[in-house]
C-alpha cells in the first residue's frame, strides 16, 4: 500500500505494508541511516524519532499508525533552535564514545526541550529514561542538556 509520509519537512511516497515499522520505512526505503535500530522491542532507545513533535520509538511505531503527522529525524535537528545547542554541547563536553545510541539520545534531549526548555536534572532523568548508552556517559549527557539551556 502506499503511504504518504512527511519526513523533516518534505513529503515522501512509500509502498510498504501498514504494519512496517517506521524505523524500516526511513532506513530501507527512504535511505536514511541515522535513525539506529538497538533493541527492536522500544527498550533502548536508539531509534527515537519525533512524530507530531513527540520522541517516540521508530521500531515500534507502525506506517499505518502516523497518518498524516510530521516525522523529524537526526538528519534535521540541527535546523532547530533546541538541536543545535544540544549538538553543539554534544561536542563541547565531549559526550560521544561509541556513538551508537547518541542519535536516539539527541532526539529525546531535544523533545524534552522543547516542552520544558529548562529541566532539572529529575526532568532529564525521566525524558531520558529510556535510551541506553552502553558507554555510560549519562554525566555527560545530563551536562550537555543543562548546557544546551544556557
Amino acid at each position: 500500500m502506499t503511504y504518504k509520509i512527511k519526513v523533516n519537512g518534505i513529503d515522501r511516497e512509500v509502498d510498504v505494508d501498514g504494519d512496517t515499522p517506521l524505523l524500516w520505512v526511513l532506513r530501507d526505503v527512504l535511505a536514511m541511516t541515522g535513525t539506529k535500530f538497538g533493541c527492536g522491542a522500544a527498550l533502548c532507545g536508539a531509534c527515537t524519532v519525533h512524530v507530531a513533535g513527540q520522541a517516540v520509538r521508530s521500531c515500534v511505531t507502525t506506517i499505518d499508525s502516523i497518518g498524516d503527522s510530521a516525522v523529524t529525524t537526526i538528519e534535521a535537528i540541527g535546523a532547530t533552535q533546541h538541536g543545535k545547542a544540544l549538538q553543539q554541547a554534544w561536542l563541547d563536553l565531549e559526550v560521544v564514545q561509541c556513538g551508537y545510541c547518541q542519535s536516539g539520545q539527541l532526539m529525546s534531549a531535544t523533545a524534552l526541550l522543547a516542552s520544558t526548555p529548562k529541566p532539572t536534572d529529575a526532568d532529564i532523568d525521566a525524558a531520558m529514561s529510556g535510551n541506553v548508552c552502553r558507554c555510560g556517559t549519562y554525566q555527560r549527557i545530563r551536562a550537555a542538556i543543562h548546557r544546551a539551556t544556557a
